[in-house]
């Protein structure tokens, strides 16, 4: 398989004061093309930050960041705003959906800022949409969906322009049992479709969704193992 993400000897630390913090301690990762891997560990393990580097929010003190081809670690703030459009569909825990405007145009809006015209995002944001189970409400804003909605909505943004890897942040944080079973239901058949996904989460019933668990402590990966 296609190799999607390769990190090699990544660290990222960050000056505090007088002090620099070690956060990420010479990470290697690898994720190929359609893998469904779940990132976990206890808070100040490191893994927001790993999250933020493979997102390409950030780049490495030091090391090489190979996202589909590309030397992403040493890119400039608007080549990764690039990057990020194109390559990432990030999904977060608490939904970032504009308030005013409606599911549609949520989920279109990375399709303005890649260049699309009017008609070419209302076809594909209607086609995600119908995929995500939202086909009666597309006409409808945030304040008017259920969290679970709201949460579907993310997704289908995320999905909207064909990236190379969905990124979810614990998806599921702002949620109930019942809608966060739901909403995991929607991942397994995104990455049944053939999709590569990356949860970040501290819930273990929620990491068991993914095919591998990679564990972080203290800024190095602690076991990475493949459950299914």
């Amino acid at each position: 398989m296609a190799k999607v993400i390769d990190m090699k000897r990544i660290i990222r630390d960050f000056q505090m004061g007088e002090q620099v913090v070690h956060v990420l301690k010479s990470i290697d990762l690898e994720i190929e093309k359609g893998d469904y891997v779940a990132i976990m560990g206890p808070s100040g393990s490191g893994k927001s930050t790993l999250m933020n580097l493979v997102g390409c929010l950030d780049t490495p003190t030091s090391g090489t960041y190979i996202l589909n081809g590309k030397d992403v670690s040493q890119m400039s703030d608007n080549e990764l705003a690039e990057v990020r459009n194109k390559e990432i569909g990030f999904v977060f825990q608490t939904f970032n959906l504009m308030p005013r405007t409606t599911a549609l145009d949520n989920v279109a809006l990375p399709m303005v800022y890649a260049g699309f015209s009017k008609s070419e995002r209302v076809k594909r944001a209607t086609e995600v949409l119908k995929d995500v189970g939202l086909a009666d409400r597309m006409d409808h804003k945030p304040n008017q969906l259920s969290g679970g909605q709201r949460q579907r909505v993310a997704v289908g943004r995320a999905l909207v322009n064909h990236p190379s890897i969905i990124l979810a942040d614990e998806p599921t944080g702002n949620l109930d049992s019942t809608t966060s079973i739901e909403i995991m239901h929607l991942f397994d058949e995104i990455h049944a479709k053939g999709n590569t996904v990356i949860l970040v989460t501290h819930e273990e019933e929620i990491a068991l969704h993914a095919h591998r668990i990679i564990r972080l402590r203290d800024g190095i990966i602690e076991k990475d193992e493949r459950i299914k």
